[in-house]
């Protein structure tokens, strides 16, 4: 069904049929569920809170156990935010944290997996793509300077991409 159709026929609903079909969509749906719980209660200070503690995690896991330093855990949120509307600020921040709080655990531990560095440099260059995409690069711009400031202080074995990612964009 395209997007003119499926107008077309929520024109012909009345009232009462148009509530019963979002509230069937919501019972039914996850996902709408969550983001009609979000557009109503957008409190975003408590899910960045929620989905910083849960990164850091990753590197400095609570209950002692070993650090698993899965990119995927900040990437899951960040998509899912993006979804639902969460401010472009706050998605940023998020994907910043992500690399730095990853920078602060390999100043202190050392690392061997290529894949680690590769899958920071992978969020790096998504993070100052979407901060140009949406116009607020130089909001954040000492931060996505101090994390390249940090591969190369950490002498990280891909810091001449990280440098390349930065060339491009001054």
């Amino acid at each position: 069904m395209s997007k003119r159709d499926l107008k077309k026929y929520l024109n012909e609903l009345n009232k009462e049929q148009l509530e019963g079909q979002i509230i069937e969509l919501y019972d039914k749906f996850s996902n709408v569920k969550v983001y009609y719980d979000f557009v109503f209660n957008p409190n975003e200070e408590k899910l960045v809170k929620e989905a910083k503690i849960k990164i850091a995690n990753e590197y400095f896991p609570v209950k002692g156990k070993k650090s698993k330093m899965r990119r995927s855990v900040a990437q899951k949120f960040i998509k899912h935010y993006i979804s639902i509307g969460v401010d472009v600020f706050i998605i940023a921040d998020l994907m910043l944290y992500n690399i730095e709080i990853a920078q602060t655990f390999s100043a202190e531990k050392t690392i061997k997996q290529e894949l680690f560095f590769k899958s920071m440099l992978t969020s790096f260059q998504q993070a100052v793509s979407f901060l140009i995409e949406h116009g607020i690069f130089n909001e954040f711009q000492s931060r996505v300077v101090a994390i390249n400031d940090e591969t190369n202080h950490q002498n990280w074995s891909n810091q001449h991409e990280f440098n390349a990612v930065m060339e491009r964009f001054e």
